[in-house]
């Protein structure tokens, strides 16, 4: 059955699913469907549902791989699909009942999310985040080269800031789904500490890796292999 899996693969916020094509072309070379659907960014709980009917367009066993705010989206109870046998959290966050991202990702030091390095445009019905270019490496992505830096601080994804204050009701995926975890020890964006502490309390399998936030793009092998770990374990 393992090779029947479809591996899904949740971008964050500040990128777009692109940042899972190596991971993703490692995953194909195993012999693994993927999927890398594109959130809107509008706000947590309509992407979550975004996500959820997502979901049901595809038939059999699922894998939910979340990086960053995509932790957050896969955690949602909104995923409570049969299909769903693992979760992998990537650099993510990974919330519980009444837990907003703002408040997780300040609770722990480290990050360098402020006002000083983002900056909000407005659009019509809300505000767009986004990392202020100068600091898109230092905060997101310290571990890449300046050229690919720039390319991804010049078409980065915003998200809609009031998704960062946003909480759900009910119980997380990952209470009643088993989970993997890939700690970024580097990371400046979701301190390492939080992602240790939510990995913890879900009860994950944990492996740490030598990078920035932005770990797909930088360690994607590290990242496929975890995902090939559960998938194996759960076929």
């Amino acid at each position: 059955m393992t090779k029947q899996l479809t591996v899904v693969l949740v971008h964050g916020a500040f990128i777009d699913a692109s940042a899972w094509n190596g991971v993703s072309g490692r995953l194909q070379d195993m012999g693994y469907t993927t999927l890398a659907p594109a959130l809107p960014l509008r706000s947590f709980n309509s992407d979550a549902e975004y996500l959820s009917a997502y979901l049901t367009t595809i038939e059999g066993p699922l894998i939910l791989v979340g990086h960053s705010y995509g932790g957050s989206i896969i955690s949602h109870p909104a995923m409570g699909n049969d299909h769903v046998k693992a979760l992998v959290f990537v650099a993510a966050f990974a919330p519980d009942t009444g837990e907003s991202m703002g408040e997780l990702n300040g609770r722990f030091p480290g990050s360098k999310l402020g006002e000083t390095t983002t900056v909000l445009r407005e659009y019509p019905g809300g505000n767009d985040l986004y990392l202020r270019p100068e600091h898109f490496g230092d905060v997101y992505a310290a571990d890449l080269s300046a050229p690919v830096v720039a390319l991804m601080a010049a078409g980065q994804r915003p998200l809609n800031v009031t998704a960062l204050s946003e909480t759900f009701d009910g119980a997380p995926t990952w209470k009643h789904v088993r989970s993997w975890t890939v700690v970024a020890k580097a990371d400046y964006s979701l301190p390492a500490d939080a992602q240790r502490f939510m990995a913890k309390r879900a009860g994950s399998v944990v492996t740490e890796v030598e990078a920035s936030h932005a770990v797909p793009v930088s360690q994607p092998g590290a990242v496929a292999d975890v995902i090939e770990a559960a998938a194996r374990t759960v076929s």
